[in-house]
């Protein structure tokens, strides 16, 4: 097991509940793979410094996971799917 940090952007056009519920689908990816969520924030709601997918604004999510490799991969596979998510990161943390 591995610790990642994982940023990711969900668009504000939609209903803050849906807003919420792709925040909890992205954060059960992760516990599904058998992984641990460590630190769930809501950095809330920014203006985007570029527009992206004609998008102004987004709601800015950081999570810090303890997971496997295949976990990880699974997670940006579905990230890249969801129109809803307009941006992710995904860091290693080394040394940790």
């Amino acid at each position: 097991m591995e610790k990642y940090e994982v940023m990711f952007i969900v668009k504000n056009t939609i209903e803050d509940e849906a807003v919420k519920a792709v925040a909890d689908s992205l954060q059960s990816i992760i516990t599904k793979g058998k992984g641990k969520v460590i630190e769930f924030k809501e950095m809330g709601k920014r203006k985007l410094a570029y527009p992206i997918k004609k998008e102004l604004t987004g709601t800015y999510y950081v999570m810090t996971v303890e997971t496997n490799h295949e976990t990880i991969k699974e997670f940006e596979r579905k990230v890249l799917i969801n129109e809803n998510v307009l941006r992710h990161l995904i860091i290693k943390k080394e040394g940790e």
